[in-house]
């Protein structure tokens, strides 16, 4: 659907104008002094949410009433959301800190945009649940069962790793470094995987994903900034940095993260064959049709949507070779 949101919203905000998440990612600059207060409420505000703002989606890109329907499809999205709604939340929470311990106005305009960004996305992930049919009164604790070995097994211990770096104001940059690189620079491909899964088989979700994809443009682009900036300005931080990332890439490489994904994507594997008709001419990447795939291939390709990023954005940040492979 096409919004018509007024003509000084920026190109990167608009919904219709915004780029796709990898390309944005890897070829767009931003700055904290650009993407500041003023910024996001013209245009985030006015122009990503323009029409979206309760539930991430416009009225018109309604859910089908097979998403509503027990099964294998509904069963992988109701997971997807679930997990992705409480790492949003935890996201939310320790983003707290970055407001806190910012350096300058620019940087804390920025951060607590993001702040609102994480909860909204934590937010609009959940009332999609209610949307496939989870009662609204015991959303809460259904989210809290369905992701109890998620937050144990994952979001935890990448918690107790961060936290004593994110709450020191002495390391800001490594604060930064840890949303931007380890945790936001590993997940942001799985989410435009997301999009572009959902995009026929539940309109109101791929719209969801859309908008999640926008902001997650600007985390990257900006995060990314900061640390150029501030090791052209303290170069003598360099080895501090370089030991942070290969913490978090060690990390990733211990918690069971893809253990704990891929039965989801097996379901879906099996919901979408009851809907050959709908995706029998869609392409989830270039020259290649969502039905033709299989779970392993798409985990595959998210991890070197992964790799591709990367390699740009640590170019750009002069790190090079410090990325670990994950």
């Amino acid at each position: 659907m096409t919004t018509e949101i007024p003509a000084d919203i920026p190109q990167e905000t608009g919904w219709d104008t915004a780029p796709g998440l990898l390309d944005g990612a890897k070829e767009l600059i931003l700055t904290p002094e650009r993407c500041n207060l003023a910024y996001w409420l013209r245009g985030v505000a006015q122009g990503t949410l323009a029409g979206r703002a309760e539930t991430g989606h416009s009225p018109q890109a309604a859910t089908p009433e097979h998403m509503r329907e027990p099964g294998p499809l509904r069963e992988a999205l109701i997971h997807e959301l679930g997990l992705r709604s409480v790492s949003e939340e935890r996201a939310t929470r320790i983003l707290g800190h970055y407001v806190a311990n910012a350096p300058g106005i620019p940087q804390m305009e920025f951060f607590a945009t993001q702040l609102l960004d994480e909860t909204r996305h934590a937010m609009v992930f959940r009332r999609h649940l209610v949307e496939l049919g989870i009662p609204e009164a015991e959303l809460l604790t259904y989210i809290a069962d369905l992701a109890a070995d998620y937050r144990t097994r994952v979001l935890n211990p990448l918690e107790e790793w961060a936290l004593p770096i994110v709450s020191n104001p002495k390391d800001f940059i490594g604060a930064v470094a840890i949303f931007t690189i380890v945790v936001e620079g590993v997940l942001a491909p799985a989410a435009e995987l997301s999009e572009r899964k959902w995009d026929l088989l539940d309109p109101a979700a791929g719209e969801i994903a859309h908008g999640a994809a926008i902001d997650e443009i600007r985390h990257l682009t900006v995060g990314s900034t900061i640390i150029r900036d501030a090791l052209i300005e303290d170069p003598g931080y360099r080895p501090r940095l370089e030991q942070i990332l290969e913490q978090g890439m060690q990390l990733w490489n211990e918690v069971p993260d893809k253990e704990i994904v891929m039965p989801r994507e097996y379901l879906f594997q099996e919901g979408m064959q009851a809907h050959t008709d709908l995706l029998e001419e869609y392409e989830v990447w270039p020259g290649r049709r969502l039905l033709d795939t299989k779970p392993e291939e798409r985990y595959a390709m998210a991890e070197q949507w992964t790799d591709e990023m990367a390699e740009v954005r640590m170019k750009y940040m002069g790190l090079g070779s410090a990325q670990q492979e994950r």
